[in-house]
């Protein structure tokens, strides 16, 4: 791991002991040290769920989970995001014990790995839990509004993505409408949930922001947030883009296909946003989108390809 001067870069997104770090490209810190890495950060997708849209089934084992999120880390994945709940469109959720069954073992298994773990939950409970297994980050779709789920962060030095979602799981995909335009509406309310943390206490610098592809949404409206990704990266805050395996790509190509087999054109949508200004990728295909970002950034107005 390089050792960099802290006068080099400012710190970022503080998750913890783990401080990923942007100067004029993007950066990491984790365990005391500063590791530079000139393309966005990629968090994995662990879901140990058996109705997940994607990989449901895949990896609800505990076994099957640590293992898919080492191999994740392996081929690239700065971050490893835990889910316990499905929440594709109307998804019916676990309850909480179920929750903790599936995600427990696997955070504290990747945590002891020394990896930065996410939790993906909406469940204060769960938070609790996960944050004293070893995870870093929680991520939650519903933004902190569940009642005890900003106590929870506020009592920690975890990292915080706050997800835009009309509506719940269940309701979401039910004609969303946004009369003020989409960019605007989610900007807002990711600007009053930012907001609310920092009037809780909670340092900005721990907290990044996801639009929510996919979730209450349109792909109208999907692709007019991926274009309006600069109006969100004025609250200063960085930019998590989830656009991995979501039906909406269909619509783009007019080819209907299962989840898995939208690698190009996830890949596709993950270069978009980092065009528009997104700094973290939430991806399932991690070997693949490391590598398009590498190219891509090399043959892009700045890039730097080295000679062969």
């Amino acid at each position: 791991m390089t050792t960099l001067d802290s006068t080099s870069g400012r710190i970022d997104w503080i998750c913890g002991r783990f401080r990923w770090m942007r100067g004029h490209e993007y950066a990491q810190t984790s365990d005391g040290g500063d590791a530079w890495t000139a393309r966005p950060l990629v968090m994995g997708i662990v879901n140990v769920t058996p109705d997940s849209f994607s990989d449901g089934g895949q990896f609800a084992t505990a076994k099957a989970a640590i293992a898919h999120g080492r191999a994740l880390a392996a081929a690239g994945a700065d971050i490893l995001d835990i889910g316990g709940e499905s929440t594709r469109p109307g998804a019916t959720p676990p309850s909480v014990d179920e929750e903790l069954r599936r995600v427990l073992p696997v955070v504290e298994a990747l945590a002891a790995h020394g990896h930065c773990v996410s939790i993906d939950t909406r469940r204060p409970e769960v938070m609790r839990r996960a944050l004293e297994a070893g995870a870093a980050i929680v991520n939650d779709v519903f933004a902190l509004r569940a009642p005890g789920a900003l106590d929870v962060v506020v009592a920690s030095d975890c990292g915080i993505v706050h997800m835009h979602m009309q509506g719940t799981p269940e309701t979401m995909q039910i004609d969303p409408q946004y009369p003020e335009g989409v960019v605007t509406e989610v900007r807002t309310f990711l600007a009053e949930r930012l907001a609310a943390c920092i009037d809780a206490g909670i340092d900005p610098a721990r907290i990044a922001l996801d639009p929510g592809f996919g979730f209450g949404k349109t792909p109208e409206h999907n692709a007019e947030l991926t274009r309006g990704l600069p109006a969100i990266a004025t609250l200063g805050r960085p930019i998590l883009a989830g656009w991995s395996r979501k039906r909406s790509l269909d619509r783009y190509t007019g080819i209907a296909k299962a989840p898995a087999d939208r690698l190009s054109e996830s890949i596709a949508a993950a270069l978009a946003c980092v065009a528009h200004g997104a700094t973290i990728l939430r991806v399932h295909d991690v070997a693949e989108t490391v590598a398009a970002v590498k190219v891509w950034q090399a043959l892009g107005p700045r890039g730097r390809a080295q000679r062969a």
